[in-house]
């Protein structure tokens, strides 16, 4: 097996990777790599940021990579970073495009890092309004505070009445 890779090659590999919990975007349009290093005598050199802390996909986005490399003959060692926290604002533009296409509403811009604790409830109401991806219809009903997976919540459009996952900033 290889180690050399030139850095262009180790990008297309790593965009070609998909997420396995929103398959139609890549992790690096997700904005989860955080960082590439090409060495001739031991591989690429991947650091990865999750989602959130708690993400089960890590393992398999990390086998992922590491098959992506194999697959082309080169090696690719995967590193977990948790600093700095990901953020759904390193998310690229046609991610969220995406996301609204495939049905799963887009995060709007992060939060400021000033957090108000006052009336915190399990089920608060966001604050902006959450537009239906099917419809586009901003009438719409936080169901749960997760739905598919821990980094989305679930919503419900009031005008076409169909149930619908938004990923939260953050």
């Amino acid at each position: 097996m290889s180690t050399g890779v030139d850095a262009s090659t180790a990008w297309r590999i790593l965009g070609s990777v998909m997420d396995p919990e929103v398959p139609v975007v890549s992790i690096v349009e997700l904005g989860i790599v955080r960082d590439v290093g090409v060495d001739d005598d031991d591989g690429v050199r991947v650091t990865i940021t999750p989602t959130y802390s708690g993400c089960p996909a890590m393992d398999a986005i990390a086998d992922d990579i590491r098959a992506g490399f194999a697959r082309e003959g080169h090696r690719a060692h995967v590193a977990t970073v948790l600093a700095p926290a990901w953020t759904t604002d390193w998310m690229a533009p046609e991610a969220k495009a995406r996301l609204a296409a495939f049905g799963i509403a887009p995060p709007g811009a992060a939060p400021s890092t000033r957090i108000d604790v006052r009336g915190i409830s399990p089920l608060r109401a966001s604050s902006a309004a959450i537009a239906c991806p099917r419809c586009g219809a901003t009438a719409t009903t936080l169901v749960a505070q997760f739905g598919s997976t821990a980094c989305k919540a679930l919503y419900r459009c009031d005008a076409c009445r169909e149930p619908f996952d938004y990923f939260k900033p953050h």
